[in-house]
């Protein structure tokens, strides 16, 4: 999502326990199916002396139903959501792109994959993400007080917001479980279980939350 009047991305993460009963809430409010269930395959790349993660800023092509090219600067904290510079266009041609990029000297240094659902609501985007480490609801918008709105909406516990990507908790569980493997994808969590209570990161659908305290 491009924010056109300051390129400003604001946004945040939260685990939850059941991505079906945060949909059916989703119809129940309204919201417009923007994408319906999609495989996302993105590359992230960066100089061979690694330029980019030394700056914090991020390069990256990605398919799902498209193909985009996206670039994002160094994060923040606003509000208690995510904020970050991100600059993202269409490209016609996912294997052009990706020799263009690396014809400017640009390596791939990091496969990552999800399958995303997407929905509108409220001028928010609200993306059901099923990651290979677990489920996830993320909500970008422009103000971080409408972003709190919809996930008092979604009944979703704001204090078990994650402002951060799934980059970052990835690196986390690599280094908690001793993961050996670089790439975000499915085939190397096939036989791998994780904890995420272990990495201080709790389901967020308050329902569940309530469940499992009683």
């Amino acid at each position: 999502m491009v924010i056109s009047a300051s390129d400003k991305e604001l946004e945040v993460k939260f685990h939850v326990s059941d991505l079906v009963e945060i949909e059916n809430q989703l119809v129940k409010l309204g919201a417009t199916l923007v994408q319906p269930r999609t495989h996302e395959y993105n590359l992230r790349f960066d100089t061979p002396g690694g330029d980019l993660a030394q700056a914090e800023s991020m390069l990256r092509l990605r398919r799902d139903s498209e193909s985009h090219v996206t670039f994002k600067g160094p994060s923040s904290t606003l509000g208690g959501v995510l904020a970050r510079q991100e600059i993202e266009f269409e490209v016609s041609n996912f294997s052009a792109a990706q020799k263009l990029i690396e014809a400017l000297g640009f390596r791939s240094k990091f496969v990552y994959e999800k399958y995303r659902t997407t929905y509108a609501l409220d001028g928010l985007k609200v993306t059901l993400d099923e990651m290979p480490y677990g489920p996830f609801v993320e909500i970008e918008g422009r103000q971080a007080a409408g972003i709190q709105a919809a996930a008092d909406q979604l009944n979703l516990d704001w204090q078990q917001r994650l402002p951060e990507t799934y980059i970052s908790i990835f690196r986390r569980l690599k280094e908690l479980f001793s993961l050996h493997f670089t790439d975000l994808t499915f085939a190397n969590f096939e036989e791998v279980q994780v904890s995420m209570q272990r990495v201080g990161i709790n389901v967020a659908d308050k329902s569940v939350a309530a469940d499992k305290r009683g």
